[in-house]
């Protein structure tokens, strides 16, 4: 689909079934066709084009293209997922399952699941190699206000007031990264840098108290936004990871109006994910969602 602006191109490019699983085929064993079981490559083909059987000893297992992918075990035709990826990889804020359930002709459910997995597949390529260069960190809180809520669930906290909490580090010109943290506490907020930023990075923070010993590992600079300041010498920022913040907060409140925490990290990997391949062209991107949709998540896991 990379070749196609439309949703209308590309199903017109792909108008049925057949050709919906050779387009999955080209770019999910787009280095060959492999056993998602043994990995083996000698795979064999039946004359429906659909079923395939592995060749190497002590496998002979029979498979189709969506075994080992989050495609396995789903009953909607590959068409109906491309008609899905299209969807939530182009509509700059994502979709509502509701939405996307009476576009498909499908169950809210259905569409919920079918979101979910898309987002798996999105986290699953989210965090490949540390970032470095120039690095943002911040963090953001999601959920209602508290003067909105009732008194019984307002917590009182300063800045938390019951909403999660979501970190998030940019390398300026490369990846964001989001995921949900339990606390800004120092030692979760520099394992997260750690974890995700290569040694030696510069890395731009607030004056939050818990980025109070970066330096050393890293080149360290903060602004003061409790001061005003917002911008230091040109280049001493956290505006960029501040733009990533307002796409995923237009995101759940002017698209999903509430989400789980339990499922806020998928959310996020979602956002992130849209938002690092925005300037790709539709199809490009539809195709890059593909491409990264190996893995399996039930739906016993999900809700588990």
């Amino acid at each position: 689909m990379s070749a196609f602006n439309t949703l209308k191109e590309a199903m017109d490019a792909i108008p049925d079934e057949d050709a919906a699983i050779a387009h999955f085929t080209r770019i999910c064993w787009r280095d060959g066709p492999s056993c998602p079981y043994c990995k083996g490559s000698k795979i064999y083909t039946f004359k429906d084009g659909r079923t395939h059987k592995c060749a190497a000893k002590g496998c002979g297992k029979r498979f189709s293209i969506k075994v080992g992918t989050i495609f396995e075990g789903t009953k909607l035709p590959l068409r109906t997922w491309i008609l899905a990826i299209w969807m939530i990889t182009s509509h700059k804020k994502g979709i509502a399952s509701t939405t996307l359930a009476r576009d498909l002709g499908i169950t809210q459910k259905s569409a919920w699941f079918v979101l979910h997995r898309l987002r798996e597949a999105a986290a699953t390529r989210s965090f490949n190699g540390p970032l470095s260069g120039t690095v943002e960190a911040d963090e953001t809180f999601v959920g209602g206000r508290s003067k909105n809520k009732h008194a019984s669930k307002r917590t009182g906290i300063r800045g938390l007031s019951g909403k999660a909490l979501v970190f998030g580090i940019v390398e300026r010109g490369g990846d964001p990264r989001m995921v949900a943290a339990s606390d800004l506490k120092a030692r979760t907020v520099q394992g997260t840098i750690a974890e995700h930023v290569a040694p030696g990075s510069t890395v731009m923070t607030d004056e939050a108290p818990a980025f109070v010993g970066l330096q050393g590992r890293y080149s360290h600079h903060s602004v003061n936004h409790g001061a005003g300041e917002y911008v230091r010498h040109f280049n001493i920022h956290t505006n960029t990871i501040e733009g990533a913040w307002s796409q995923l907060k237009r995101q759940i409140v002017g698209v999903h109006h509430l989400v789980s925490a339990k499922h806020l990290s998928r959310y996020a990997a979602e956002c992130g994910w849209r938002y690092n391949r925005r300037k790709m062209a539709e199809g490009a991107r539809a195709d890059a969602l593909i491409a990264g949709s190996d893995g399996r998540l039930t739906y016993k896991a999900l809700i588990a």
